[in-house]
């Protein structure tokens, strides 16, 4: 048991375990707990500053160092210009544009009027008779040369026997003047006029069949159609109705090559589309 001058120096550890077992080890962390707190603290706050105070310091050191110019950038010095060469004359003045050429002469002819003659002041003139003229070169006036020209009778009234030594008699499918219906409208009125004349088979209508049908045909010298035939069908009907439509067609206006009406071969497709 302490006595009070005991107890006045002890602490408040040395109260607390008095009797007991301090060797138990209570007594030693309880006497240690602060200077545990005390150093642990410190250290707490050592670290806080120094992770307050690190970007400071990287910034003021960043700022310390020093600033390399860019590479990639350079001066540009502006040169004097060079001295004027008072010793050589200027340029010569830009030669001056060309007047617009004048206007065109408009050559007049003077009208003469007719005079009338009595009948005994006119100069008959002898009209040649048509066997003289046969080998002879017609012209205003009487030329005294070479009368043995090149015969060019087989171009006037048997034009067509030249012709038809150039123009083959073959079906053509491309000619200067294609092939049209009396009305005109080129290809799509011919295909128009297909469409207009087609029934749509009720097999077709059943089987819910749609499609293109290309059918070919051959429109003659006279205009005719002719040679109607389904390139590429469908089946159902359609084939057979495209060929009845094409049939029906009206006279053609026949296609010319070389001023000759030649036969011209169509390939047309007609869509077969359910309203």
């Amino acid at each position: 048991m302490m006595d009070n001058t005991q107890i006045a120096k002890a602490s408040l550890n040395d109260i607390v375990f008095e009797g007991r077992n301090k060797a138990y080890g209570a007594y030693v962390l309880r006497r240690l707990y602060q200077r545990h707190v005390t150093r642990a603290l410190i250290i707490a706050t050592a670290v806080f500053l120094l992770l307050i105070s690190f970007p400071l310091i990287s910034q003021y050191l960043k700022d310390k160092m020093p600033k390399e110019p860019p590479k990639n950038l350079q001066e540009n010095v502006l040169m004097e210009a060079p001295p004027l060469d008072e010793t050589k004359p200027p340029p010569p003045p830009p030669p001056p544009e060309a007047p617009p050429p004048p206007p065109p002469k408009l050559t007049t002819i003077k009208f003469t009027p007719p005079v009338v003659k009595k009948d005994e002041e006119v100069k008959k003139q002898e009209v040649p008779d048509q066997e003289e003229l046969k080998e002879k070169t017609v012209a205003t006036v009487t030329v005294q040369g070479n009368t043995d020209a090149v015969d060019l009778s087989g171009l006037s009234g048997e034009g067509d026997k030249v012709v038809e030594a150039v123009v083959e008699n073959k079906v053509y499918t491309y000619v200067e003047q294609m092939p049209s219906l009396p009305g005109g409208g080129g290809n799509g009125a011919i295909v128009a006029a297909i469409q207009k004349a087609i029934k749509y088979p009720s097999l077709a209508l059943r089987n819910q069949v749609e499609g293109r049908v290309f059918v070919s045909f051959t429109v003659n010298a006279q205009g005719d159609v002719s040679d109607v035939k389904v390139v590429k069908g469908l089946g159902s009907g359609l084939d057979e109705e495209t060929v009845r439509a094409v049939k029906t067609l009206p006279k053609f206006i026949p296609g010319k090559q070389n001023g000759r009406a030649v036969s011209v071969s169509f390939t047309v497709p007609i869509t077969f589309k359910i309203q």
